[in-house]
């Protein structure tokens, strides 16, 4: 517990620490939009994978899709997807070109990788571990 409890030096009082990245918008109200542990770190600008495959599941074409951050000697991280293909015909180029128009150009992703699945957890949800683990090996 001592290092997800946080003691605020200045008044003593007590934060958890969830480990999540939000947002906190114009009614005062937060969002919480990634874990920080996922966050991608590309030339000093944080991307956040939510929003990466957000965009990228729109791709025609596109079934499925993770993404993660991988070290790159430029730009300390890049960006790395996984996908899963609804339509065999789409093309790597085709997912990039997709992400130049709809995304900033540091969250283009530098690697695309075609897969017939993603590693899941029992209740679905997709496993960005396992895939950053196996890209370590």
């Amino acid at each position: 517990t001592a290092k997800v409890m946080f003691t605020d030096p200045a008044d003593g009082r007590q934060w958890f620490k969830t480990g999540d990245v939000g947002v906190m918008d114009a009614d005062g109200f937060f969002k919480i939009v990634d874990r920080k542990k996922d966050m991608v770190l590309v030339s000093g600008f944080n991307v956040y994978p939510n929003e990466i495959e957000d965009v990228v599941a729109q791709c025609q074409g596109v079934l499925e899709v993770a993404c993660i951050g991988i070290p790159d000697e430029k730009t300390t991280e890049a960006v790395k997807i996984f996908v899963v293909k609804k339509d065999e015909s789409l093309t790597k180029e085709q997912i990039m070109a997709y992400c130049r128009e709809n995304l900033t150009a540091y969250k283009c992703p530098k690697h695309i990788e075609f897969r017939t699945e993603l590693p899941k957890t029992n209740v679905g949800k997709i496993l960005r571990k396992a895939l950053r683990d196996e890209v370590k090996k």
